[in-house]
């Protein structure tokens, strides 16, 4: 591990603040934004009104910590949007289009069992261009590709891919045949199968294939569905198989049975850096003994970020979830990611964001006694949802995003 690049955390007074997390993480050329609630931060309260006000706070708070280093809006790159009602997303979505005013990023909205403060009816955190980058980079004007394709679904409130620095980031894909517009016939197989050709479309859209994906995040309507998901998903990533985490939600938009979310590498980079030659670009998937097994990678790591698949509370050497309550398996879920952490020769201070799913949201006090005990600087950015169900009925599950200061060749 290098300690030469620089994670940058940053907070500001004009949004709410919190001892658990850090507003803004920069590391290389990405910002990594901690999910915001609708609250006041003059008061420290959520904002009176419905869902149209709380979604202004929460986009009000994203503006002023992007404008509080110096970014704008338009330099999102992508944005998730978790609702308690999903369908307030037409709400939402008038709201939302008033805070941009060029290419929109991509996005992908869920709606999850609960949020972390009791009448929050929704949260949104964000990925924003960083293109000053981190010491010892250079600072140069990054150029923000945004794309779309016909062979896969178009929106009027995303982009299917926008491309900066070494990544693609795709707007989370329903199971929509694009020449229809409608949901495809079928059970979470046939709409899995929808979900991959989508992204695939995209990908080779731009030149790109499904081996270039590093990262999915699959959101499921019914967690006992995640079998039959893996089969299809099987297909598509015969060899390699990218980091993976399986969130379960309430409700999906146009009562999809599954959503599947991608970061995707993207070798030839975004002017001014100098196109590579695919081949030469190289895209490190890593497990470790200290960890549990899983049909997926631990971590993924291309150009200057691991990405860490969710972990369960099992304890690696039995397979099993660990005995106790939630703060024991809170503490097995991070011993996991350190263990992978460690593996690829980094340690948890380069963590830049935390993504926690509690199948109780009031646990979230217990977890974070166990949570702040495994780093020694600033803590990383991070997201809480409540979920209804995890994976083999665990209480929590943890996914991570490492800064990858060595980076992958030919970007060292």
């Amino acid at each position: 591990m290098s300690g030469n690049i620089i994670k940058v955390s940053r907070n500001t007074e004009n949004a709410p603040k919190s001892f658990l997390s850090t507003q803004t993480v920069a590391f290389s050329h990405y910002n990594n934004i901690s999910a915001q609630l609708p609250i006041d931060p003059k008061t420290g309260k959520l904002v009176v009104g419905a869902v149209k006000e709380q979604v202004t706070q929460c986009l009000k708070n994203i503006k002023a910590i992007v404008e509080s280093i110096d970014h704008v809006m338009d330099d999102a790159v992508k944005i998730t949007v978790f609702l308690k009602d999903i369908s307030d997303i037409a709400a939402v979505d008038e709201v939302y289009k008033t805070f941009f005013q060029s290419d929109l990023p991509t996005r992908t909205t869920v709606a999850v069992a609960d949020l972390p403060m009791t009448d929050a009816l929704v949260q949104i955190e964000a990925l924003i261009s960083n293109g000053e980058g981190t010491a010892p980079q250079d600072p140069c004007a990054l150029i923000k590709v945004s794309r779309n394709t016909e062979n896969a679904p178009i929106s009027s409130v995303s982009t299917q891919t926008v491309a900066f620095s070494h990544y693609n980031n795709l707007s989370a894909q329903l199971p929509i045949d694009p020449k229809t517009g409608e949901l495809v016939a079928g059970g979470v197989k046939e709409q899995t199968e929808q979900c991959l050709n989508n992204i695939k479309a995209i990908l080779e859209s731009i030149d790109h294939v499904m081996d270039d994906v590093v990262k999915t995040t699959i959101f499921l309507k019914d967690i006992a569905d995640i079998e039959a998901v893996s089969e299809v998903c099987a297909k598509f990533f015969p060899g390699y198989v990218p980091a993976r985490t399986t969130v379960n939600v309430a409700a999906l938009p146009m009562d999809a049975l599954v959503q599947i979310d991608t970061a995707v590498s993207h070798g030839d980079g975004t002017p001014p850096q100098l196109v590579e030659d695919a081949r030469l670009i190289v895209i490190e998937a890593n497990n470790t003994e200290n960890a549990p097994k899983a049909t997926y990678s631990h971590t993924v790591a291309f150009s200057h970020y691991n990405h860490i698949s969710g972990q369960l509370p099992l304890d690696p050497k039995t397979g099993e979830i660990v005995a106790g309550g939630v703060s024991d398996q809170a503490r097995q879920c991070l011993e996991n990611i350190k263990a992978i952490v460690e593996s690829v020769d980094h340690v948890m201070d380069d963590v830049v964001k935390i993504n926690i799913q509690l199948k109780d949201v009031s646990d979230v006090g217990a977890v974070n006694d166990v949570y702040t005990t495994f780093f020694n600087s600033d803590l990383p950015a991070r997201t809480i949802v409540g979920v209804s169900a995890i994976p083999m009925d665990a209480l929590v599950q943890i996914d991570a995003v490492v800064s990858n200061c060595e980076g992958t060749p030919p970007q060292l």
